[in-house]
């Protein structure tokens, strides 16, 4: 019976998977069917598209909003692939502490360990983890690989690594994130040696420095707080303000964390909303200035992995903002003239996947990224070794 690979990407506001079947070698991979079911509806539908785009399921979930619908989802696909054998499931799990820096096999000592890495990322572990608990209780026998956000930055320079305090011992240092997207579009780069900023623009953002091949420096930390201004997280900002915030208003960790992690970023400055389509849409002040602030942290964060590879070479857009937002691209890219950059500006309101000027120093792209693609290519190759 031929086999496959299951890639889950479970995020807060939804979940993507796709079906891939398996070869000998696990880079052979064919995609069989992928989808998305939004997590922010009460009546979220799973939607399920062929590997030529049409429509094989849109079928409304019977998962209760915040419920698990991973059981949900196994059954339906596994009705969808009939005469394929489901041999593994592969996760996306954000956050691999000090302890993972690879795809592993998931037990429940492994659940465990993770699970303890949720304060670094509460609003992510999580919604990550619960796919994982529910398939351990109901399916024990099925494999399941962890693949993990954390492991692109691994070998992040030690000057970058390094937070300028005392040494607290292991797994307190930057770790980044959004390294399966990452990883992906460095694998979509013609030559790998060729130096790239990529902007992994979204929900969340972050901006990474590639240098044959390896992360050299990254935009966010030891949690996913740091760095650029995001849809609801605040980016980087001053440690002082969280210690008046607790001196002054007797402000608890909660309270801090829901700040930073729930009302913060594009939603808190334009006070309407965290969706970037929204903001671009509206003509009040504070939208305007929302998106003119995540514009201007962008392009500050690539200057700062420019001066990590010694200069610009070549620029890459990526992630729901970065891939689908013209608006966006040219203010960023508008912001650094000074660097060389220059747009086509035909070319980025098309969308094109090349969308520098002929007159520009710098090269710029679109590549979409596929993280549900590097998390079947991990999990094949763990299932074929």
């Amino acid at each position: 019976m031929t086999k496959a690979v299951l890639a889950l990407n479970a995020g807060s506001s939804s979940i993507k998977f796709a079906v891939y079947r398996t070869s000998d070698d696990a880079d052979d991979l064919s995609l069989i069917c992928k989808g998305i079911r939004d997590r922010r509806v009460t009546d979220g539908h799973f939607l399920i598209r062929d590997a030529e785009g049409k429509t094989i399921a849109d079928q409304k979930s019977t998962s209760a909003k915040g419920a698990d619908p991973t059981l949900e989802l196994l059954d339906l696909l596994e009705s969808t692939i009939v005469g394929t054998e489901l041999a593994a499931v592969g996760h996306r799990i954000v956050h691999g502490g000090p302890r993972f820096s690879e795809p592993v096999v998931v037990d429940r000592d492994v659940l465990a360990a993770l699970d303890e890495l949720t304060p670094l990322a509460p609003l992510h572990q999580p919604v990550c983890l619960a796919p994982v608990s529910s398939l351990l209780a109901a399916r024990p026998a099925l494999l399941q690989v962890a693949c993990f956000d954390t492991a692109f930055h691994r070998e992040l320079e030690p000057v970058y690594k390094r937070f300028a305090i005392p040494d607290m011992g292991e797994g307190i240092h930057r770790y980044g994130f959004h390294g399966l997207s990452f990883e992906y579009v460095r694998r979509r780069i013609d030559d790998p040696s060729t130096p790239v900023v990529i902007a992994h623009l979204g929900s969340g953002c972050s901006i990474c420095a590639i240098r044959d091949g390896k992360c050299v420096n990254t935009s966010m930390s030891m949690t996913p707080l740091d760095g650029l201004m995001m849809a609801t997280r605040c980016g980087a900002i001053d440690p002082g303000l969280l210690l008046y915030l607790q001196k002054t208003k007797g402000w608890s960790v909660k309270e801090l964390e829901d700040l930073l992690y729930y009302k913060s970023g594009l939603l808190a400055v334009s006070g309407v909303s965290a969706d970037m389509r929204t903001l671009l849409a509206a003509h009040d002040a504070n939208s305007k200035l929302a998106v003119e602030q995540f514009c201007a942290r962008a392009a500050e964060y690539v200057a700062v992995m420019a001066t990590a590879l010694g200069g610009l070479e070549l620029l890459v857009f990526t992630g729901g903002i970065g891939e689908n937002s013209p608006p966006i691209r040219r203010d960023i890219c508008k912001r650094l003239q000074f660097l060389g950059v220059e747009l086509d500006l035909a070319a980025n309101d098309r969308g094109s996947a090349t969308i520098a000027s002929s007159n520009s120093r710098v090269a710029v792209r679109l590549i979409p990224t596929n993280e549900e693609e590097v998390i079947a290519r991990h999990t094949a190759d763990i299932v074929m070794h």
